[in-house]
């Protein structure tokens, strides 16, 4: 028996909702061996509201992570959070190194407000090293904004023109995952092949249980072309797939609630059966 291999380069996010959790557990749906490159880890402190304080591992190590996955080969792969300049060169490097090409670089940004990114030379350098080098982007509404150049991204309109200026950059195809932050009837995503654009929608779920969501839609996306789906198919299904992970979403804690990984093949497929 053989697995398609699939790599995460990306941050631990120790309550285990987001980051490589979130993709090691997408993957496991999928059916695809998970490897992860760890670049930081995310503590919460329970005394303090909940407060992020995030741990770099150092450029070395990751790429000794890197090395040792690279070694056996993936099919595709995902980034996460990478955390400095320096992590974000050597992923480009090892991209051509290796010349992957199921690349899905989902472009975290860890921010404070709604206009300002702790680490500007951080998405200077995705933009100038890995988001030519993706086959698909996957930003939020905010990573869009920032990646384009067109400040906040608020309508159906401004998700287009910013899923344009990426594409300018580079990448083959864009996911500009909105949500039911756009004001719409539905929940909305947008995708974009350089050619058209396709509106991928949802009924809107009220709930704040959507922990991990964009990396879990995210990783789905990158499972999906480990087995060999097309682009517009993973994202498509990859829509379906995060959209039940949201709607079954629980409670952790008093802060936090995460998306249900298992939640599509666990109620959404078997009752189709």
């Amino acid at each position: 028996m053989s697995m398609k291999k699939v790599l995460t380069l990306a941050g631990s996010d120790s309550s285990g909702g987001a980051g490589i959790q979130a993709d090691l557990k997408t993957f496991q749906e999928y059916g695809v061996y998970g490897m992860n490159a760890l670049t930081s880890i995310v503590t919460m402190d329970p005394e303090n509201g909940w407060s992020h304080d995030v741990y770099p591992i150092d450029v070395d190590t990751v790429e000794k992570q890197l090395n040792t996955i690279l070694s056996v080969g993936v099919d595709a792969m995902k980034t996460g959070m990478l955390g400095s300049v320096e992590i974000i060169e050597l992923g480009a490097r090892k991209l051509d190194e290796h010349k992957l090409k199921n690349v899905v670089i989902d472009p975290v940004m860890v921010c404070k407000g709604e206009d300002e990114v702790l680490q500007p030379e951080n998405t200077e350098a995705m933009r100038e090293l890995l988001v030519p080098r993706a086959l698909i982007v996957t930003p939020n509404l905010f990573e869009a904004g920032q990646l384009a150049k067109t400040g906040p991204v608020k309508t159906i309109e401004g998700m287009k023109e910013a899923a344009v200026k990426i594409h300018e950059l580079g990448a083959k195809n864009v996911v500009v995952k909105g949500g039911k932050a756009i004001a719409h009837d539905k929940a909305i995503d947008l995708f974009y092949d350089g050619h058209e654009f396709t509106l991928l929608e949802s009924d809107k779920l009220e709930t704040t249980y959507n922990h991990g969501a964009g990396c879990t839609f995210a990783a789905a996306i990158t499972a999906n072309l480990a087995r060999g789906k097309s682009v517009k198919e993973a994202v498509a299904t990859s829509k379906d797939f995060v959209t039940a992970a949201i709607q079954h979403g629980w409670k952790l804690n008093e802060y936090v609630g995460p998306v249900m990984h298992g939640a599509y093949y666990l109620f959404e497929e078997n009752a189709k059966k």
